[in-house]
């Protein structure tokens, strides 16, 4: 295959990767972006397909992001794979600032006292103590501040990412039906067609 590593890489250094890119985050995010453009599917589905995953990142239950934003694309009629991108709003840059944001919002919405403890925090006691030993004092606020902040950032993304896959899409519709319509015009001059030019209508 064209292009494919010699070395391949196991399944926990592509994970890896995926939480820390080689390079840089930007990069990679644009990398991301391309990909989503191109998956084949509704801009409807793609949108909430991206929106499911950002609300699941929105969410304490780590280690299952994925799960939740496949089961909200399913409901939504959105693209699972486009959720899985989606999820990437969550990383080691900006799990911070979600954590420390939905304790903070979840504890105000409960009216309950944080006692001093930080979001930023949650990352190394989680790894430490356990999922029941901090459902009361992190999870259960993370989880009703993650809700309504989840919401928000879901239809802050819906609305931009289905624009910018229904221009592009219709982009790429309008470039097929020049390259059909050229394609055409040579077989009628009795020009030769080469397989490159029909796979550029398929495509």
């Amino acid at each position: 295959m064209l292009f494919k590593r010699r070395n391949q890489e196991n399944r926990w250094t592509r994970l890896r990767v995926s939480m820390l890119p080689r390079r840089s985050y930007g990069r990679s995010m644009r990398y991301y972006a391309k990909r989503v453009m191109r998956i084949r599917a509704t801009p409807h589905a793609i949108a909430a397909g991206v929106a499911a995953g950002a609300f699941a990142s929105f969410t304490p239950l780590m280690g299952f992001h994925f799960i939740l934003s496949f089961l909200l694309a399913f409901l939504l009629r959105g693209s699972m794979i486009a959720a899985a991108f989606g999820t990437a709003v969550g990383n080691p840059l900006t799990f911070p600032a979600i954590w420390a944001s939905t304790l903070s919002l979840g504890r105000w919405l409960l009216g309950v006292d944080g006692n001093g403890a930080d979001g930023t925090e949650f990352g190394s006691v989680f790894a430490e103590q356990g999922f029941v030993a901090l459902w009361q004092p992190f999870i259960k606020p993370m989880l009703v501040g993650g809700v309504p902040m989840g919401l928000l950032v879901g239809v802050l993304i819906y609305i931009p990412t289905r624009m910018a896959v229904a221009a592009f899409q219709m982009r790429r519709a309008a470039q097929k039906a020049e390259r059909a319509i050229a394609l055409q015009e040579s077989q009628a001059s009795g020009h030769d067609v080469t397989e490159h030019d029909r796979r550029g209508i398929a495509s």
